[in-house]
């Protein structure tokens, strides 16, 4: 480059010039040379904070879920209908029995895969909001890790409580307890899901998801003390053993339950 009427300076590629000749005050500025990385200008300011509403990998998982039910509930709404009825209704004849087919038992093992992830995540918004940065691993680790031990606790109460039944009675009653059993399960997630969406989207107050998901536990436990003593315990005299029953494989193991996940929790985080 030279001035109109000027003859054309020297190349600064020319060895044989001096070295004053060479630079100048923008010899050596990152914006003369494009090559060189200029850096940040101004202060860096605070990070974005971390929202579930904000994960792609929780919308996901949570609009993926939606469009599952959706259709499952399409497909299988005489089959939750004929459930609900049954579950209340106490037959004169214990001959007769409801037969499902493999559709509609692979549909409600889906929706209790459901219900271990919306559990799964409402105790990591519990714990999140009281102790934001000190998981020392992933979100989405710790998240699996809550839904892994809640499908063990689930597994190990239907085999505890097919080991139970089997061992004091009939097995046309344990296979009538199970379906019941799997069916109140599958419901609880239904509910509960609509309040982690009302969480992840909506801000709703921890406080208030806890409410209503101690709620929701504590009235299918009623309604599961209310089932056995249908199946197993009309007889009189029948209900301290009722008692038993519910406290030993329903209350036991919900209390373990809680206990791990409090343990696990501990050891996911910083302790300072």
């Amino acid at each position: 480059m030279h001035l109109p009427g000027q003859p054309i300076g020297k190349s600064y590629r020319d060895v044989s010039l001096p070295q004053y000749y060479k630079e100048s005050f923008f010899s050596k500025d990152s914006l003369f040379h494009p090559e060189l990385t200029g850096g940040r200008l101004g202060v860096a300011g605070d990070p974005v904070p971390y929202t579930p509403a904000n994960d792609n990998l929780i919308t996901g998982i949570l609009f993926g879920i939606f469009i599952l039910a959706l259709i499952a509930l399409r497909r299988l709404k005489g089959f939750i209908k004929r459930q609900a009825k049954d579950f209340f209704y106490i037959p004169r004849n214990e001959s007769t029995t409801q037969t499902e087919t493999s559709g509609e038992i692979r549909f409600q093992i889906f929706l209790l895969l459901q219900t271990s992830l919306l559990l799964a995540l409402i105790y990591f918004f519990s714990k999140f909001n009281v102790a934001t940065d000190t998981f020392i691993v992933e979100q989405y680790q710790a998240i699996g890790i809550y839904g892994g031990l809640i499908i063990a606790y689930f597994l190990l109460k239907f085999i505890a409580y097919g080991f139970t039944n089997w061992v004091f009675f009939e097995r046309r009653l344990n296979g009538r307890w199970i379906r019941s059993l799997l069916f109140l399960i599958s419901v609880q997630g239904m509910l509960l899901f609509p309040i982690v969406m009302l969480q992840v989207y909506f801000s709703l107050s921890i406080k208030t998801v806890s409410i209503y998901t101690y709620f929701v536990i504590i009235l299918f436990k009623l309604l599961t003390f209310y089932k056995s003593h249908v199946i197993f315990f009309k007889r009189k005299g029948a209900f301290l053993q009722n008692i038993l029953y519910f406290c030993a494989l329903e209350i036991v193991p919900l209390l373990s339950l809680y206990g791990a996940l409090a343990l696990t929790n501990s050891y996911l985080k910083i302790n300072y």
